[in-house]
This record gives structure tokens, sequence and C-alpha cells, in this order.
């Protein structure tokens, strides 16, 4: 009988009277205690607004306060609770550009992928990137952007490596807790995501992933772990895989006692869309918002409260996590957007940072930068042409223009080869034309297949060689969500695109003049194999809007290249250490991938899928250069590498350590070259090993000097936190330093064979006790 008078004084809406509670005027607690049962589910499960799915259809206030975002929260007018907007992406806010009934348009910046970002080393520079896409998220009425991601780069042919930052930890952390501070300096949120191993997109939402907490603490959760207690985001989106069996929307060992208790993260935590699979366990989990929302989630949901499944504290608790996200909102601050950001400020920010992250691979008898002489070029390949500014998916931007490498070259001054173009340009829609398009229900998520290069005649090389004062080549690679990257197409160079730089560069250096190859890329390739040819290689990646300029400043000399890997490029796949724990996209076709997209876009129920994708991280710790320089497998270009137009000379480091433990290095920096130009000082330690197995170098600490011009100096300095140098002890669970001495090494790059050295001894001890968490599951 008692249960039975509550069941019904929870399913009878609150009568209204003169006097509701209104968020931000009343305690939070009181305007829980005053919401009925229908309106706490309102907030729980989120809407898809314009998304065209059965959450935007049946759930709550649906109608799209901002066209083309990826959902919003549902509002309850009564208690002064809005609508709240959430929108990707991490290379900019993707939202529609065109709208119904008016002719104005809502186009977004298009800035650098994140791995250019990363390849800055600059987390000032990134910051003032994060403010101008959060001015932009805040202008076009936008309350969170669903990014940044920092998921570790642990294999070259992940698909959605373009999204994250680093193999690193520590650079992948530090860059991202500048990219929260940024964005979220104008007032507006972001989601850090996605929370956590989200490292294949290959079958995602049913891959299991496999490993010891060492491994996951270490490697995967630190980047996770340096934003949270460094820049504070306001929300937290979970992934879609498991974790040791367990979907991590599902996993309160991850969402409260490592995300919460020790790291101290107080904001909301969100699914990432359509994650997880039991809608009870994801809210007992911690995981406060379900997006975008489902009837069969909600209803899933109301059974188990009203069935006593699930405690209304728990409840409580989530809608609580949520209100104190709405309150800090621009919308529930009364903020009117105003849909006019300035898109030419942002345009200029996009360019000067896209130069700062792109990496001089290759530059022999200073090739590069061009000469006053050099004026007439032949450009190569078709994306010189059709110039790739960023990945697909979530993380693709709508954006007016994209300005191509030609056009950006005519900007600077350089004339382009017309009878080369004219090939190109002709050549390039009926290619597109031929290529197969994808089928059915799920084609627009399908990777996006580039043309095959074009063929060239001898007669047409002869002429451009004799009629030119050097050659452009760009090689075009591109990925996205949904899919990985192929191996024999996309990670190795086709047959056509190795013949073209040999047919270019073999007439061209008969003539006497250069070639340089660019890299317009999503991530590591294969070099080995043809990088003896071209005279210089620049890594352009993805740079956004504005690449064809930044690349033009660049090969013109108006900035010196000073971008360094952010991770190792090796010199074959099959050196590559989680290889035979990733699943290989050659063997995988479209029909598969489809498949796996169902994942996608229904809600798993129990039971309905048996078979999940395992994936073990049998590498352990030894990711990128941990392995590489460990286990000393030679690599094309490691960790930290780039060159550059002048040259810097490194003083003696003067390496201090405090009475806590904590380590300083200061290093004086000199411009010894004959061009202004930044460098990035890397600080890498060695561990004694004695008591825990290591790596060979970590990198500990790393900072960019401002310009400096020639014979101009900066004395850098980099702080090693005694914290820093703990491991994670597995059998104690705890955070544990050894005793010993550690090598303090000021290295150009992780390979680094003559850095500038000192050593310290360090007193071990226990930096952090933590209950077990993340272990798998018992049988």
């Amino acid at each position: 009988m008692f249960k039975t008078l509550i069941i019904t004084f929870l399913a009878i809406p609150t009568l209204v009277c003169a006097q509701q509670p209104q968020l931000g005027k009343d305690p939070i607690e009181k305007v829980i205690n005053a919401m009925t049962l229908d309106e706490k589910l309102d907030l729980l499960i989120g809407s898809g607004g314009n998304v065209k799915t059965e959450a935007s259809a049946t759930i709550g206030n649906s109608s799209a306060l901002v066209q083309g975002a990826a959902g919003q929260l549902n509002a309850i007018p009564r208690l002064g609770i809005p609508n709240t907007v959430l929108a990707d992406g991490p290379a900019g806010l993707r939202i529609q550009p065109k709208r119904n009934g008016t002719d104005k348009t809502f186009y977004c910046t298009h800035f650098p992928i994140e791995t250019v970002m990363s390849s800055t080393w600059n987390s000032n520079l990134v910051r003032a990137v994060g403010a101008a896409i959060g001015d932009e998220v805040k202008h076009y009425g936008v309350d969170v952007l669903l990014a940044p991601a920092t998921n570790i780069q642990r294999n070259p042919l992940n698909g959605r490596n373009f999204e994250y930052y680093s193999e690193d930890p520590l650079l992948a952390g530090k860059i991202t807790a500048a990219m929260i501070d940024g964005v979220q300096s104008n007032g507006v949120g972001t989601s850090l995501k996605h929370f956590a191993l989200n490292n294949q997109e290959t079958n995602r939402t049913n891959n299991n992933v496999i490993g010891n907490p060492r491994t996951f603490r270490e490697i995967y959760l630190k980047p996770f772990e340096i934003a949270v207690k460094e820049s504070h985001p306001w929300t937290v989106m979970t992934s879609y895989n498991k974790i040791n069996g367990t979907y991590t929307s599902e996993r309160a060992d991850l969402l409260t006692e490592i995300l919460r208790h020790e790291w101290g993260f107080n904001g909301m935590v969100m699914t990432d869309w359509y994650g997880g699979q039991h809608t009870t366990m994801q809210m007992e989990a911690g995981n406060d918002l379900i997006m975008p929302g489902k009837l069969s989630q909600r209803e899933e949901l109301r059974k188990a409260i009203l069935n006593g499944n699930i405690s209304m504290e728990i409840i409580d608790r989530n809608i609580k996590n949520i209100l104190e996200y709405i309150i800090k909102t621009p919308r529930f601050n009364g903020y009117v957007a105003d849909n006019n950001p300035d898109l030419d400020a942002h345009a200029q920010v996009t360019r000067n940072a896209a130069i700062e992250g792109m990496v001089l691979l290759k530059d022999d008898n200073k090739a590069l930068p061009f000469t006053s002489n050099i004026k007439k070029l032949a450009a190569f390949g078709f994306t010189s042409y059709d110039f790739i500014a960023g990945g697909t998916g979530s993380g693709d931007v709508n954006h007016a223009y994209v300005v191509s490498l030609i056009d950006g070259l005519k900007n600077g001054g350089f004339s382009i080869d017309s009878s080369i173009k004219d090939s190109y340009e002709k050549y390039i829609p009926g290619a597109k034309a031929k290529m197969p398009k994808p089928q059915g229900q799920f084609a627009a998520f399908l990777p996006k297949k580039l043309i095959p290069e074009m063929e060239l005649s001898n007669s047409e090389l002869i002429n451009a060689a004799k009629n030119n004062d050097a050659a452009v080549i760009t090689i075009g690679k591109t990925s996205g969500e949904f899919g990985d990257r192929s191996i024999k197409t996309n990670f190795n160079l086709t047959d056509a695109e190795k013949k073209m730089i040999n047919d270019v560069t073999t007439v061209f250096h008969k003539e006497g003049k250069k070639v340089i190859v660019i890299l317009n890329v999503c991530g590591v390739i294969e070099t080995r194999s043809w990088i003896s040819k071209p005279d210089a290689v620049l890594i352009s990646w993805l740079p956004g809007q504005e690449g064809g300029n930044s690349v033009a400043d660049i090969l013109a000399g108006k900035e010196s290249p000073s971008g360094r890997l952010p991770m190792t490029w090796p010199v074959s796949y099959n050196d590559v250490p989680s290889k035979n724990d990733f699943p290989n996209p050659d063997e995988i076709s479209d029909d598969d991938l489809t498949n796996s997209l169902k994942g996608f876009s229904e809600i798993r129920t129990q039971g309905s899928r048996k078979n999940f994708d395992i994936t073990t991280y049998n590498d352990g710790i030894y990711v990128g250069y941990r392995y590489y320089t460990t286990k000393n497998v030679p690599v094309s270009f490691p960790f930290g590498y780039g060159l550059s137009y002048t040259s810097f000379e490194y003083g003696k480091p003067i390496v201090n350590k405090d009475n806590n433990g904590n380590i300083n290095i200061t290093v004086n920096v000199k411009n010894k070259g004959k061009m202004a130009g930044k460098e990035v000082v890397q600080v890498y330690v060695s561990a004694p090993g004695k008591d825990m197995d290591k790596p060979a170098r970590e990198l500990k600490g790393f900072a960019k000097t401002k310009r400096l011009a020639v014979g101009e100096s900066e004395t850098v300095t980099i702080n090693i936190p005694y914290e820093s140098l703990a491991s994670f002890n597995d059998q104690s669970n705890c955070w544990q330093v050894e005793s010993g001495i550690y090598k303090v090494m000021v290295a150009k790059n992780a390979a680094d064979m003559k850095p500038l050295t000192t050593t310290v001894y360090e007193e071990g001890k226990i930096t952090q006790n933590v209950r077990p968490c993340l272990v798998a599951e018992q049988k």
C-alpha cells in the first residue's frame, strides 16, 4: 500500500500554483523537488533537435533552436528551465549554413584539425584558436561545443585520429586543456570526449577493449585527467566502446570513482549519440544525460523508477548535475544570439594557426623557402586544385570556402602553369562522377573515397619542366568517422601517386629544378619508399579553410616552419606495435561497415548482440615512441621531429629540484640562423626502471619560444611536478614514484641521440592510493 501511494504521487503532476520554484532564484534542491516524474525524464532523456530521429519527433520540445546542431536539452518553462543547445565539433562549429525563410548564411570557420593544433606544441596559440571557436559558438546561439576529443592516437589507421591530438598523453592533455580554456573563455561550454578508449572506428559501438589498469591510467586516461584538472570542462561525453566487458557509459568506476572522486570533476556527463545499452545502468553509473534520446529509453527509465529498481536519490543526483550545467549557459543567462561572428578575423586566426602546425620533413640543399627567382610553378596532384580542409563526420565544418593550394600560391605572387591546371580541372569532375556511389541507408556515413591520380604524359611533363621554375606535388589523404584508414591506399601511397612523384622529379631534376611535395593528409603515411626523390617535403595536414594561403606563406618564406610531429611516423605499418590488435580496414567490406553503423542508430537491447569485437591492448604502455625508442625500432620520423629554415643553439640546461621533488629546468635558446623562427623545447625523462617496467624515455614537459629574430635569445622554463614521475602499480592500486636516478634530457625529438642530459635523485613514495577500477569483468 505504501509503495502504491509513492507511485501515485510520482505519476501525478505537481499542481500549478502562483509561486513555482524558479531555477536560478531558488535552491536547486527545491526546483528538483517541484518536478514531476515526466519533467525529470524530460531532462534526463535529451532531444535530437532537428536531427531526424525518433527522439526529435516525439520527445519534449524538439523544435530546433539552431538548425544543424546535434541536439538539445528539453525545457521546463514553469520552473524557469530553458532548452540548451549542443553542437559539433572539434575543428569549428558544425551547424546548417542555410535555413528556410532567409537568404542569410550561417557559415562557420573551418579551423585546422586537432592534429595541426598539437603539431604547434603551442598552448597559447591553441588557446587563441579555442577562443575564436567559442566566439562563433556563442554568436550562433549554441551552449556547448561537443569537443575537444583527446583519445590517444594508438594506431595510425584510426579513421578519427585527425580529431585527436597525439600518441603522447602529456602533449594531448596540455593541448586539450588549452583548447577548452579558449572555448570556455566565451562563457560557453565544452564536452570533453570520447571518455574513454575510443581508439578505433571499425565496429566502434560493439568493440570491447581489453587491457590492464596501468595501461589505461598511464596512457589513455591521462590526457582526460590533465584536461579535467587544469581546464574544468562543463561536460564530459562517454564513448561507444566497452572496457573489459562493460560499456563506458555504464561503468561507475570510470564515471564516478575516477572522474568525480579522483579527479574532482563536478560537471555534467552525457552519452555519445545512441551510446551504451541499458539506460538504468547508465543513470546508476553517473551518466547524467542520454543523447539524443528515444522513447524506449524513457520508458525503460520510467519503469525502473516506478518499480523501485533505481533510487530517486540517483535520479535527483543526475538532475542536479544537469541543472548546474544549465545555470551556466548563455541561453539561461538571457544571451540572445546575433548570428554575426567576425568570420574575417577568424579566417586570419586559422591561417596563422595552420602555418605554425605545419611540419617540414625534408629540405635538401635549402630547397625551401623559394628564392626570389622562383615565380612560375607547375602544380601536380588533384588535391592541389581540390585542397582538403578537414576530415568527415562530426569533425567536419560547413565552411563558406576553402583556399586551394593553387589559389594560395597565386595569392602569394606565384604564377601557375595554365596547361597543367587546365588538364586537372577537366579531369577532376569526370573522375568524381565515375567514383562508385555508396548505397543503402547509411551511405552518407561511409568513409569518403578520393579519386585516383591523373595520368601525366611525358610531353606534358617535359613542357612543364622547361616552362616553370619548380614543381609542387600535393598528395591528399582524408578520413572520417565510422571507418578506419586503408593500409593499401590511405597509409601507403598508391602506385599512381608514387609514379607521379617519380616522373615529375625525374623530368624536373633533369632541368636542374626543384620539386616540393605537400602532404595534405589526415595522419601518418608511409614515406620510406619515395621520399628520397623530392627536394623538400612539407606536411600541411588538413589545415582548415585557409590552407592554401598557409602553405604559400611557408613556401615563400614569410614564416619559418615550426611544427613538430605529435606522433611517430614508422617505416612501415608492419612496425606498428598494435598492428596485430587493430582491425585491418582492407579486410572489411562496405556491407560490414553498414552492419557496424546500425549500432550507431539503434539502441542496443539486452542480448541483441552477443558477438562483440575484442581489441586487446597487448602493447600496454608501449604506445608510439615509447615502443620505438625502448625496443630500438628504426622509424622514418620520430615523435617531436620537425625542421626549420633557421637554426637554434641551446645553452647548458640548469636543472633544480625543490624539497618536494619537483624538477625545474631552464635553458637558453638562441636563433643562430638567418631568419626569424620559433623553436620547440622538449624535455624527456628516463626513470630508474628497477621496480616497474619503464619506457626508455617519456615526455614530461615542453615549451615553445616566441618568434625569435636572428641573434635573439629566450630563456625557457619547464616544470616537472613530482607526481608526474609516478607510474601506476596494478598490484597495489596506487600511483608510485620509485627511488633512484632520473635522467633529464633536453632533446630535439624522442629519438635524439645527443640530448642535453643531467641527472637527479628522487626519493620514492606513493603519491596516491586509489580503489581498484577498470578491472576485467568476473566470469
